[in-house]
Protein backbone atom coordinates (compact mmCIF):
# COMPACT_ATOMS: atom_id res chain seq x y z
CA UNK A 1 0.00 0.00 0.00
CA UNK A 2 1.32 3.34 -1.15
CA UNK A 3 1.98 5.89 1.47
CA UNK A 4 -0.80 8.61 1.81
CA UNK A 5 0.00 12.31 1.00
CA UNK A 6 0.14 14.45 4.65
CA UNK A 7 -2.96 16.20 3.16
CA UNK A 8 -4.91 13.38 3.44
CA UNK A 9 -4.23 11.91 6.90
CA UNK A 10 -7.35 12.10 8.77
CA UNK A 11 -7.12 13.81 11.89
CA UNK A 12 -5.55 11.38 14.43
CA UNK A 13 -6.38 13.27 17.93
CA UNK A 14 -8.74 13.24 19.61
CA UNK A 15 -10.89 11.80 17.99
CA UNK A 16 -14.71 11.90 19.13
CA UNK A 17 -16.14 8.18 20.41
CA UNK A 18 -19.89 7.90 19.23
CA UNK A 19 -22.41 5.25 20.04
CA UNK A 20 -25.19 4.81 17.77
CA UNK A 21 -28.71 3.50 18.49
CA UNK A 22 -30.82 2.18 15.24
CA UNK A 23 -33.76 0.78 14.97
CA UNK A 24 -32.20 -1.28 11.67
CA UNK A 25 -34.85 -2.95 9.36
CA UNK A 26 -37.87 -0.65 10.24
CA UNK A 27 -37.93 1.19 6.48
CA UNK A 28 -34.31 1.59 4.16
CA UNK A 29 -33.45 5.12 6.08
CA UNK A 30 -30.99 3.15 8.52
CA UNK A 31 -29.45 0.86 6.77
CA UNK A 32 -28.86 4.04 4.11
CA UNK A 33 -27.45 6.04 7.00
CA UNK A 34 -25.01 2.92 8.36
CA UNK A 35 -23.74 2.93 4.93
CA UNK A 36 -22.44 6.71 5.08
CA UNK A 37 -21.45 6.69 8.54
CA UNK A 38 -18.88 4.03 7.53
CA UNK A 39 -17.83 5.61 4.91
CA UNK A 40 -16.51 8.12 7.54
CA UNK A 41 -15.89 5.66 10.19
CA UNK A 42 -11.78 6.47 10.63
CA UNK A 43 -13.14 10.20 11.79
CA UNK A 44 -14.45 8.61 14.97
CA UNK A 45 -13.91 5.99 17.68
CA UNK A 46 -17.17 4.08 16.77
CA UNK A 47 -17.97 3.13 20.57
CA UNK A 48 -21.34 0.42 19.43
CA UNK A 49 -23.75 -0.04 16.78
CA UNK A 50 -26.68 -0.80 18.68
CA UNK A 51 -29.61 -2.80 17.51
CA UNK A 52 -33.00 -0.94 19.12
CA UNK A 53 -36.92 -1.17 18.96
CA UNK A 54 -39.22 1.98 17.80
CA UNK A 55 -42.58 2.79 17.54
CA UNK A 56 -42.38 1.75 14.02
CA UNK A 57 -40.14 -1.65 14.80
CA UNK A 58 -42.14 -2.57 18.57
CA UNK A 59 -41.37 -6.26 19.18
CA UNK A 60 -37.60 -7.07 17.13
CA UNK A 61 -34.37 -5.62 16.65
CA UNK A 62 -32.23 -6.49 13.65
CA UNK A 63 -28.33 -6.46 14.70
CA UNK A 64 -28.10 -9.07 11.34
CA UNK A 65 -28.99 -6.28 9.06
CA UNK A 66 -26.01 -4.25 10.81
CA UNK A 67 -23.64 -6.92 10.23
CA UNK A 68 -24.31 -7.34 6.71
CA UNK A 69 -23.61 -3.94 5.94
CA UNK A 70 -20.41 -3.94 8.60
CA UNK A 71 -19.06 -7.38 6.26
CA UNK A 72 -19.70 -5.13 3.30
CA UNK A 73 -17.74 -2.43 4.86
CA UNK A 74 -14.95 -4.97 5.25
CA UNK A 75 -14.89 -6.10 1.66
CA UNK A 76 -13.88 -2.23 0.71
CA UNK A 77 -12.02 -1.51 3.82
CA UNK A 78 -8.51 -1.12 2.23
CA UNK A 79 -9.65 0.31 -0.85
CA UNK A 80 -11.14 3.45 1.63
CA UNK A 81 -7.27 3.18 2.87
CA UNK A 82 -5.85 4.38 0.05
CA UNK A 83 -7.48 7.71 0.77
CA UNK A 84 -7.41 8.37 4.26
CA UNK A 85 -6.03 6.07 7.35
CA UNK A 86 -7.85 5.36 10.26
CA UNK A 87 -10.60 3.44 9.07
CA UNK A 88 -11.23 0.61 11.65
CA UNK A 89 -10.73 -3.18 11.40
CA UNK A 90 -13.71 -4.95 10.16
CA UNK A 91 -13.56 -7.27 13.15
CA UNK A 92 -13.57 -4.45 15.64
CA UNK A 93 -16.75 -3.26 14.36
CA UNK A 94 -18.62 -6.85 14.20
CA UNK A 95 -17.37 -6.60 18.33
CA UNK A 96 -19.12 -3.22 18.80
CA UNK A 97 -22.34 -4.72 17.28
CA UNK A 98 -24.87 -5.21 20.18
CA UNK A 99 -29.01 -5.94 20.93
CA UNK A 100 -31.19 -3.97 23.05
CA UNK A 101 -34.59 -6.18 23.95
CA UNK A 102 -36.91 -6.67 21.65
CA UNK A 103 -39.81 -4.08 23.45
CA UNK A 104 -41.37 -0.96 22.66
CA UNK A 105 -40.35 2.15 25.22
CA UNK A 106 -41.02 2.55 28.56
CA UNK A 107 -42.21 -1.29 28.90
CA UNK A 108 -38.08 -2.31 28.01
CA UNK A 109 -37.05 0.12 31.26
CA UNK A 110 -36.94 -1.34 34.71
CA UNK A 111 -35.52 -4.25 36.59
CA UNK A 112 -35.24 -7.47 34.76
CA UNK A 113 -34.67 -5.07 31.57
CA UNK A 114 -30.83 -4.85 31.40
CA UNK A 115 -29.47 -6.09 27.53
CA UNK A 116 -26.08 -6.20 26.41
CA UNK A 117 -26.68 -3.18 24.43
CA UNK A 118 -27.73 -1.24 27.77
CA UNK A 119 -24.58 -2.61 29.30
CA UNK A 120 -23.21 -1.96 26.72
CA UNK A 121 -23.59 1.90 27.07
CA UNK A 122 -22.56 1.65 30.79
CA UNK A 123 -18.86 -0.03 30.26
CA UNK A 124 -18.27 2.02 27.21
CA UNK A 125 -19.33 5.61 29.90
CA UNK A 126 -17.09 3.99 32.47
CA UNK A 127 -14.07 3.77 30.65
CA UNK A 128 -11.47 5.92 31.94
CA UNK A 129 -11.43 8.29 29.34
CA UNK A 130 -12.15 11.81 29.26
CA UNK A 131 -13.69 12.37 26.24
CA UNK A 132 -17.73 12.54 26.25
CA UNK A 133 -19.61 10.21 24.41
CA UNK A 134 -21.74 10.79 21.38
CA UNK A 135 -24.81 8.96 21.01
CA UNK A 136 -27.16 9.33 18.29
CA UNK A 137 -30.60 7.48 18.61
CA UNK A 138 -32.16 6.55 15.49
CA UNK A 139 -34.93 5.21 16.30
CA UNK A 140 -36.04 4.43 20.01
CA UNK A 141 -33.97 5.68 23.22
CA UNK A 142 -35.41 3.16 25.52
CA UNK A 143 -31.77 1.08 25.46
CA UNK A 144 -30.09 4.58 26.92
CA UNK A 145 -32.91 4.94 29.46
CA UNK A 146 -32.69 1.50 30.89
CA UNK A 147 -28.62 2.60 31.25
CA UNK A 148 -29.28 5.44 32.99
CA UNK A 149 -32.31 3.93 34.98
CA UNK A 150 -29.69 1.17 36.41
CA UNK A 151 -26.89 4.00 36.98
CA UNK A 152 -29.20 5.95 38.78
CA UNK A 153 -30.14 2.97 41.05
CA UNK A 154 -27.13 1.67 41.79
CA UNK A 155 -25.22 4.32 42.17
CA UNK A 156 -24.71 7.63 44.61
CA UNK A 157 -25.64 11.03 42.46
CA UNK A 158 -22.18 12.25 42.43
CA UNK A 159 -21.34 9.21 40.37
CA UNK A 160 -24.64 9.65 38.37
CA UNK A 161 -24.08 13.20 37.65
CA UNK A 162 -20.29 12.55 36.70
CA UNK A 163 -21.83 9.83 34.07
CA UNK A 164 -24.84 11.97 32.88
CA UNK A 165 -21.91 15.09 32.18
CA UNK A 166 -20.16 12.44 29.31
CA UNK A 167 -23.07 11.43 27.38
CA UNK A 168 -23.61 13.75 24.23
CA UNK A 169 -27.47 12.64 22.91
CA UNK A 170 -29.00 13.18 19.44
CA UNK A 171 -32.54 11.75 18.60
CA UNK A 172 -34.27 11.61 15.44
CA UNK A 173 -37.28 13.23 17.31
CA UNK A 174 -39.04 10.70 19.99
CA UNK A 175 -39.53 7.56 18.56
CA UNK A 176 -40.91 5.88 21.83
CA UNK A 177 -41.96 7.51 25.19
CA UNK A 178 -38.49 7.14 26.57
CA UNK A 179 -36.82 10.31 25.17
CA UNK A 180 -39.27 12.31 27.60
CA UNK A 181 -38.59 10.64 30.60
CA UNK A 182 -34.64 10.92 29.90
CA UNK A 183 -35.21 14.50 29.68
CA UNK A 184 -37.01 14.92 32.62
CA UNK A 185 -35.58 12.91 34.80
CA UNK A 186 -31.98 13.98 33.96
CA UNK A 187 -31.79 18.07 33.65
CA UNK A 188 -28.54 18.22 32.86
CA UNK A 189 -28.40 15.35 30.20
CA UNK A 190 -27.01 17.03 26.79
CA UNK A 191 -29.80 16.59 24.32
CA UNK A 192 -30.30 17.58 20.73
CA UNK A 193 -33.97 16.99 19.65
CA UNK A 194 -37.35 18.50 17.73
CA UNK A 195 -39.88 16.97 20.24
CA UNK A 196 -42.44 14.78 18.85
CA UNK A 197 -44.13 11.63 18.37
CA UNK A 198 -44.81 10.61 14.29
CA UNK A 199 -48.69 9.55 15.09
CA UNK A 200 -49.13 13.45 16.32
CA UNK A 201 -47.30 14.43 13.41
CA UNK A 202 -44.14 15.89 15.12
CA UNK A 203 -42.27 14.01 12.03
CA UNK A 204 -43.54 17.23 9.56
CA UNK A 205 -42.13 19.93 12.16
CA UNK A 206 -38.92 18.33 13.06
CA UNK A 207 -35.00 19.75 11.73
CA UNK A 208 -33.93 16.60 10.58
CA UNK A 209 -36.43 16.65 7.48
CA UNK A 210 -34.17 19.24 5.98
CA UNK A 211 -31.93 16.19 5.22
CA UNK A 212 -34.27 15.07 2.03
CA UNK A 213 -37.83 15.50 3.50
CA UNK A 214 -38.68 18.00 0.44
CA UNK A 215 -39.14 14.42 -1.87
CA UNK A 216 -41.92 12.88 0.37
CA UNK A 217 -45.25 14.08 -0.94
CA UNK A 218 -47.32 16.17 0.36
CA UNK A 219 -44.24 17.31 2.62
CA UNK A 220 -45.03 20.62 4.16
CA UNK A 221 -42.91 24.00 5.04
CA UNK A 222 -40.15 22.86 2.01
CA UNK A 223 -39.32 25.20 -0.05
CA UNK A 224 -35.94 26.29 -1.68
CA UNK A 225 -33.29 23.25 -1.72
CA UNK A 226 -32.44 21.25 -4.61
CA UNK A 227 -34.54 17.67 -4.23
CA UNK A 228 -33.03 16.60 -7.27
CA UNK A 229 -30.20 16.13 -5.09
CA UNK A 230 -31.41 13.44 -2.88
CA UNK A 231 -34.07 11.28 -5.16
CA UNK A 232 -33.66 7.91 -6.11
CA UNK A 233 -32.21 8.65 -9.59
CA UNK A 234 -29.29 10.72 -7.91
CA UNK A 235 -28.96 8.10 -5.38
CA UNK A 236 -28.34 5.20 -7.98
CA UNK A 237 -26.22 6.76 -10.28
CA UNK A 238 -23.70 7.76 -7.73
CA UNK A 239 -24.25 5.52 -4.61
CA UNK A 240 -25.67 2.10 -5.40
CA UNK A 241 -25.18 1.60 -9.25
CA UNK A 242 -21.19 0.85 -9.79
CA UNK A 243 -20.10 1.63 -6.55
CA UNK A 244 -19.45 -1.73 -4.67
CA UNK A 245 -20.80 -3.85 -2.40
CA UNK A 246 -20.58 -0.76 0.02
CA UNK A 247 -22.90 1.31 -2.02
CA UNK A 248 -25.11 -1.62 -2.88
CA UNK A 249 -26.18 -1.94 0.26
CA UNK A 250 -27.71 1.23 0.40
CA UNK A 251 -31.08 0.41 -0.15
CA UNK A 252 -34.09 2.56 -2.60
CA UNK A 253 -35.51 5.25 -0.47
CA UNK A 254 -39.10 4.00 0.35
CA UNK A 255 -40.36 7.53 2.46
CA UNK A 256 -37.50 10.14 2.50
CA UNK A 257 -33.30 9.67 1.97
CA UNK A 258 -31.53 9.06 5.22
CA UNK A 259 -33.65 10.54 7.87
CA UNK A 260 -31.38 9.45 10.61
CA UNK A 261 -27.91 11.02 8.90
CA UNK A 262 -28.70 14.51 10.69
CA UNK A 263 -27.30 12.53 13.96
CA UNK A 264 -23.95 12.29 13.21
CA UNK A 265 -23.10 14.96 9.97
CA UNK A 266 -22.32 17.53 12.69
CA UNK A 267 -19.64 15.24 14.02
CA UNK A 268 -17.80 15.18 10.67
CA UNK A 269 -14.85 16.98 10.59
CA UNK A 270 -15.23 19.24 8.01
CA UNK A 271 -13.90 22.33 9.82
CA UNK A 272 -17.16 23.78 10.11
CA UNK A 273 -18.75 21.65 13.21
CA UNK A 274 -18.24 22.42 16.60
CA UNK A 275 -19.85 19.17 18.07
CA UNK A 276 -20.38 21.19 21.86
CA UNK A 277 -21.63 24.56 19.97
CA UNK A 278 -25.05 23.25 18.27
CA UNK A 279 -25.53 26.61 17.66
CA UNK A 280 -22.98 27.40 15.64
CA UNK A 281 -24.44 24.99 12.81
CA UNK A 282 -23.45 22.56 10.92
CA UNK A 283 -23.90 19.90 8.03
CA UNK A 284 -26.54 18.21 11.14
CA UNK A 285 -28.33 21.74 11.53
CA UNK A 286 -28.25 24.31 13.89
CA UNK A 287 -30.12 24.16 17.46
CA UNK A 288 -30.39 26.49 20.41
CA UNK A 289 -31.08 25.84 23.98
CA UNK A 290 -33.75 26.93 25.65
CA UNK A 291 -37.44 25.63 26.93
CA UNK A 292 -39.71 25.07 24.03
CA UNK A 293 -43.55 26.00 24.38
CA UNK A 294 -45.57 23.15 24.29
CA UNK A 295 -46.84 21.70 20.62
CA UNK A 296 -49.54 19.39 19.69
CA UNK A 297 -47.21 17.02 18.55
CA UNK A 298 -45.37 16.72 21.67
CA UNK A 299 -45.64 13.64 23.89
CA UNK A 300 -45.65 15.46 26.87
CA UNK A 301 -44.55 19.34 27.66
CA UNK A 302 -41.02 19.77 27.90
CA UNK A 303 -40.02 20.78 31.13
CA UNK A 304 -36.21 22.31 31.09
CA UNK A 305 -33.36 23.67 28.15
CA UNK A 306 -32.30 21.59 25.80
CA UNK A 307 -31.15 22.09 22.30
CA UNK A 308 -33.49 22.28 20.02
CA UNK A 309 -35.30 23.79 16.98
CA UNK A 310 -34.08 27.24 15.21
CA UNK A 311 -34.15 29.11 12.27
CA UNK A 312 -32.01 30.36 8.97
CA UNK A 313 -32.66 32.13 6.33
CA UNK A 314 -31.34 30.87 3.12
CA UNK A 315 -31.38 31.61 -0.39
CA UNK A 316 -32.82 28.39 -2.77
CA UNK A 317 -31.78 27.25 -5.86
CA UNK A 318 -34.45 29.42 -7.24
CA UNK A 319 -32.98 32.85 -5.85
CA UNK A 320 -35.73 33.24 -3.22
CA UNK A 321 -35.15 33.05 0.77
CA UNK A 322 -36.51 30.81 3.04
CA UNK A 323 -36.48 31.23 6.72
CA UNK A 324 -37.14 27.49 8.69
CA UNK A 325 -35.50 25.26 10.94
CA UNK A 326 -35.21 22.84 7.97
CA UNK A 327 -32.81 25.15 6.13
CA UNK A 328 -30.23 24.56 8.64
CA UNK A 329 -29.64 21.33 7.26
CA UNK A 330 -30.94 21.50 3.53
CA UNK A 331 -28.40 25.41 2.89
CA UNK A 332 -25.47 22.53 2.71
CA UNK A 333 -26.89 19.55 0.98
CA UNK A 334 -24.50 19.83 -1.84
CA UNK A 335 -21.62 19.75 -0.21
CA UNK A 336 -22.88 16.83 2.03
CA UNK A 337 -24.44 15.02 -0.91
CA UNK A 338 -21.01 15.83 -2.98
CA UNK A 339 -18.92 14.45 -0.12
CA UNK A 340 -20.86 11.23 0.04
CA UNK A 341 -20.41 10.75 -3.51
CA UNK A 342 -16.40 11.03 -3.07
CA UNK A 343 -16.31 8.58 -0.03
CA UNK A 344 -18.26 5.61 -2.20
CA UNK A 345 -16.14 6.19 -5.08
CA UNK A 346 -13.07 5.92 -1.91
CA UNK A 347 -14.14 2.38 -2.13
CA UNK A 348 -13.61 1.06 -5.59
CA UNK A 349 -11.37 3.22 -7.18
CA UNK A 350 -7.45 4.57 -6.59
CA UNK A 351 -6.20 7.50 -4.79
CA UNK A 352 -5.61 9.11 -8.28
CA UNK A 353 -9.24 8.31 -9.81
CA UNK A 354 -10.55 9.88 -6.74
CA UNK A 355 -11.44 13.29 -5.64
CA UNK A 356 -10.46 14.53 -1.82
CA UNK A 357 -11.22 17.69 -0.06
CA UNK A 358 -9.74 20.46 0.08
CA UNK A 359 -7.64 21.77 3.04
CA UNK A 360 -8.62 25.04 4.45
CA UNK A 361 -6.00 27.08 6.57
CA UNK A 362 -6.69 30.51 7.48
CA UNK A 363 -3.77 33.14 7.06
CA UNK A 364 -4.61 34.24 10.98
CA UNK A 365 -6.44 33.23 14.09
CA UNK A 366 -9.73 31.90 14.16
CA UNK A 367 -10.59 34.74 16.23
CA UNK A 368 -10.61 37.93 16.22
CA UNK A 369 -11.15 40.97 18.07
CA UNK A 370 -11.41 44.76 16.34
CA UNK A 371 -12.84 48.20 17.45
CA UNK A 372 -15.68 49.51 15.46
CA UNK A 373 -14.81 51.02 12.27
CA UNK A 374 -11.74 49.09 11.76
CA UNK A 375 -10.81 47.21 8.85
CA UNK A 376 -10.93 43.21 9.14
CA UNK A 377 -9.08 41.05 7.02
CA UNK A 378 -10.36 37.40 6.47
CA UNK A 379 -7.39 35.55 4.84
CA UNK A 380 -7.52 31.74 3.65
CA UNK A 381 -4.00 32.22 2.67
CA UNK A 382 -2.50 28.75 3.07
CA UNK A 383 -5.10 26.69 1.60
CA UNK A 384 -4.80 23.81 -0.83
CA UNK A 385 -5.49 20.91 -2.39
CA UNK A 386 -4.16 17.80 -2.73
CA UNK A 387 -5.51 16.41 -5.69
CA UNK A 388 -4.08 19.84 -7.29
CA UNK A 389 -7.60 21.04 -8.06
CA UNK A 390 -7.95 24.97 -8.99
CA UNK A 391 -10.06 26.50 -5.60
CA UNK A 392 -13.11 28.81 -5.13
CA UNK A 393 -13.31 30.60 -2.29
CA UNK A 394 -16.40 32.37 -0.51
CA UNK A 395 -16.61 34.21 2.78
CA UNK A 396 -20.27 33.65 4.37
CA UNK A 397 -21.49 36.19 7.16
CA UNK A 398 -23.46 33.77 9.21
CA UNK A 399 -26.29 36.42 11.15
CA UNK A 400 -28.24 33.61 13.04
CA UNK A 401 -24.99 32.84 15.23
CA UNK A 402 -23.45 35.33 18.03
CA UNK A 403 -24.41 38.00 19.64
CA UNK A 404 -24.52 41.12 16.95
CA UNK A 405 -27.71 41.81 15.95
CA UNK A 406 -27.27 45.46 13.96
CA UNK A 407 -29.87 46.93 11.56
CA UNK A 408 -27.67 46.43 8.81
CA UNK A 409 -25.61 42.86 7.71
CA UNK A 410 -21.90 43.77 7.33
CA UNK A 411 -20.78 44.01 3.67
CA UNK A 412 -17.98 41.77 2.61
CA UNK A 413 -15.76 43.14 0.07
CA UNK A 414 -13.63 40.40 -2.07
CA UNK A 415 -15.66 37.81 -0.95
CA UNK A 416 -14.96 35.48 -3.54
CA UNK A 417 -11.50 36.12 -2.85
CA UNK A 418 -8.82 33.99 -1.21
CA UNK A 419 -8.68 37.44 1.02
CA UNK A 420 -11.66 39.52 1.75
CA UNK A 421 -12.08 42.38 4.30
CA UNK A 422 -14.91 44.10 6.33
CA UNK A 423 -15.35 47.29 8.58
CA UNK A 424 -16.56 46.61 11.92
CA UNK A 425 -19.77 47.58 12.44
CA UNK A 426 -20.50 50.17 14.65
CA UNK A 427 -21.68 48.56 18.12
CA UNK A 428 -22.19 49.64 21.62
CA UNK A 429 -20.42 46.76 24.02
CA UNK A 430 -18.49 44.10 22.76
CA UNK A 431 -20.35 41.72 19.79
CA UNK A 432 -19.45 38.52 17.90
CA UNK A 433 -20.44 37.91 15.02
CA UNK A 434 -19.51 34.68 13.12
CA UNK A 435 -18.03 33.91 9.70
CA UNK A 436 -17.39 31.03 7.58
CA UNK A 437 -15.11 30.34 4.78
CA UNK A 438 -16.11 27.68 2.53
CA UNK A 439 -13.71 26.72 0.03
CA UNK A 440 -14.40 24.25 -3.19
CA UNK A 441 -12.58 22.43 -5.34
CA UNK A 442 -13.12 21.76 -8.98
CA UNK A 443 -12.92 18.08 -8.69
CA UNK A 444 -15.68 15.69 -9.75
CA UNK A 445 -17.40 15.66 -7.73
CA UNK A 446 -16.76 18.92 -6.31
CA UNK A 447 -15.66 19.03 -2.20
CA UNK A 448 -16.07 21.57 0.25
CA UNK A 449 -14.37 22.53 3.56
CA UNK A 450 -14.24 25.28 5.97
CA UNK A 451 -12.94 27.41 8.43
CA UNK A 452 -15.00 29.43 10.60
CA UNK A 453 -13.91 33.00 11.89
CA UNK A 454 -15.26 34.57 15.30
CA UNK A 455 -14.78 37.96 15.14
CA UNK A 456 -15.67 40.16 18.49
CA UNK A 457 -16.24 43.75 17.84
CA UNK A 458 -15.67 46.44 20.84
CA UNK A 459 -16.44 49.84 20.55
CA UNK A 460 -14.22 52.54 19.49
Amino acid sequence: MSQLPATLVAQESPKLRVLVLTDIENEPDDAQSLVRFLTYANQWEVEGLIATTSVHQQKRVAPERIRRIVAAYGQVRDNLLLHEKGYPETAYLLSKIKSAIPTYGMKAVGPGKDSEGSEHIIAVVDKSDARPVWIPVWGGANCLAQALWKVQKTRKKVDVDKFVAKLRVYTISDQDDSGPWLRRTFPNLFYIVSPGFHDKGGYEHSTWRGISGDVFPYAPGFAGPDSNLVNNTWLDAHIRQNHGPLGAEHPHTDFIMEGDTPSFLGLINNGLSDPEHPNYGSWGGRYERYTPRTRKWFLEPETRPIWTDVEDQVQGIDGGWYESNKATIWRWRQAYQHDFAARIDWTIKSYKEANHPPMVKLGHANELRAKSGEKVMLSGEGSSDPDGHELSYDWMYYPEVGTYSGPRLPVIMNRQQKVAWLLAPKVTQPETMHFILAVRDSGSPALTRYQRVILTVIPH
